[in-house]
């Protein structure tokens, strides 16, 4: 799952995605409502995480941008104006979430797992296929019961081959899920990750090579 964080305090901007980065999650962040909307432009992310009191661009703004041209990332609205009026307009302006400041951050990545789930056809909350199990929440791999363990950057590759059900997905979907915007486009990482992690999954093998196209588990 690739998210964005979009938060103008930027020691609380680094600590959360510090935090999602712990949970596997790929994440770039944003410091205004400006540098958000550029991000937007460029790349696809599933959940947004928006502080309202942005600089540049209220992230009212952003949100009502993003609506209105039917960006398909679930928005989950955090900032410090936690009365109910405050969440039912951050809700009414088309966010999909709304936590106040201070939180718990256990919560704030329940939440974004959850919304997570809804950008996308609905997954159940235990990935299974060929014998592999996932559990996204509680970070847990087997196969065929056996516990595996996996690396963060192991786990998020699984976990999109999971998701997908059956079909191919590409060294670039990869890179999009599962890395952030600093990693390199011409990368070996992917195929190394790949190596990795067939290794500790065991035999059978379960993951396939599509030549010139891709992997499918």
């Amino acid at each position: 799952m690739r998210v964005l964080v979009v938060e103008d305090e930027r020691v609380l901007a680094d600590a959360i995605a510090t935090g999602l980065r712990r949970e596997t999650l790929a994440v770039d962040v944003a410091y205004d409502g400006a540098g958000a909307l550029e991000r937007a432009g460029v790349n696809e992310y599933d959940v947004i995480v928006l502080d309202r009191d942005l600089p540049k661009v209220h992230g009212d703004d952003v949100c009502k941008q993003l609506v209105a041209q039917r960006y398909p990332a679930r928005i989950i609205m955090l900032t410090a104006a936690g009365e109910l009026d405050d969440r039912v307009e951050g809700l009414s302006i088309g966010a999909d979430d709304y936590l106040a400041k201070p939180f718990a951050f256990a919560e704030l990545i329940a939440r974004v797992r959850a919304l997570g789930r809804r950008a996308a056809a609905p997954l159940p909350p235990v990935l299974e296929r060929a014998g592999i199990s996932l559990d996204p929440a509680r970070r847990e791999v087997a196969r065929d019961g056996r516990p595996v363990e996996l690396t963060r950057k192991e786990f998020a590759v699984l976990e999109v081959l999971l998701s997908a059900e059956g079909t191919v997905v590409s060294s670039e979907q990869l890179l999009e899920k599962a890395w952030d915007e600093h990693i390199d486009p011409f990368t070996n990482v992917v195929r190394v990750t790949m190596m990795t992690l067939r290794k500790k999954l065991g035999d059978p093998p379960v993951i396939e090579t599509v030549p010139g196209v891709g992997y499918r588990l």
